[in-house]
């Protein structure tokens, strides 16, 4: 075990042998740190914290009361193999939340990136990979094998299922069920959700100029409005775009590889 000795432990709180604790880290009453888990600097856990398994988590992050963090997989296939949690930079982890770590047939780890807000009760299951600047509502659940890529928020009680993606810069209204996956910088609402839009207001928080944010709005008319194929339109899209570089993330995303289709407008 190390324990930095600028770090705060409060004398209920359990740090098991093994543990590594950064510099400047504050571990509350009645929190436990299991042995494998490693702390960066200024990190702090609020009290009745829990962080277990082979877990990582970056510096300047803060996890509060009654989260825990990095328990087995809820995934009846998991053996007790050595799978990993890791968790990045300044992320603000609220009461409840639960982040279980990856499984051997997934990968093996469950990646979190930074500056990201989990609020209350939010759930991210194994083998997720989420993207910086992530914000999950209250409740909000990730099934397993999800990708989530940067900048996407999700309304409270909304769930992903398992192996779908949500693309980057989407918002995903409260009480959707996204079964498919969601294309970047768009709106998807509804059980199960359909696609609603374009994200314009995210899209113009993150500064993208007008004239980017309108091609892209006529790109997403003939993608979604027209019949046929829409992996052949966003190949034909892909083309005609070529300096736009919203479109191409969007055409890039539709035409990767998936488990999932893409969620597309409700018919009419």
């Amino acid at each position: 075990m190390f324990v930095h000795e600028s770090a705060e432990i409060h004398h209920t709180a359990v740090v098991e042998d093994g543990a590594v604790i950064g510099q400047n880290c504050k571990i509350g009453a009645f929190s436990v740190v299991g042995p494998n888990v490693i702390l960066g600097e200024n990190v702090e856990l609020k009290s009745h914290a829990v962080v277990e398994g082979w877990t990582k988590i970056g510096d300047g992050t803060i996890i509060f009361p009654f989260a825990s963090i990095g328990h087995i997989p809820q995934d009846l296939k998991f053996g007790g193999e050595r799978t990993k949690l890791e968790i990045g930079k300044r992320n603000r982890i609220r009461e409840h939340v639960t982040m279980n770590p990856g499984t051997e047939g997934g990968g093996g780890l469950t990646r979190i990136g930074d500056d990201g807000l989990f609020m209350m009760s939010s759930h991210i299951g194994h083998d997720c990979i989420v993207g910086n600047e992530v914000v999950l509502a209250n409740n909000a659940s990730l099934g397993g094998h999800c990708i989530i890529e940067d900048n996407v928020t999700m309304g409270a009680l909304s769930g992903v299922h398992q192996f779908c993606r949500v693309g980057q810069g989407a918002m995903v209204g409260g009480l959707a069920a996204v079964a498919a996956d969601v294309i970047p910088y768009s709106t998807v609402m509804g059980n199960r959700a359909s696609l609603e839009g374009l994200n314009l207001i995210g899209l113009k928080r993150r500064g993208y100029k007008k004239d980017e944010i309108n091609g892209l709005r006529a790109a997403f008319k003939v993608l979604f409005a027209n019949a046929g194929i829409l992996r052949e339109r966003a190949e034909i899209i892909q083309l005609e775009y070529r300096s736009n570089a919203l479109v191409q993330s969007v055409t890039a995303f539709i035409l990767k590889n998936s488990d999932r289709h893409i969620t597309t407008p409700k018919e009419g």
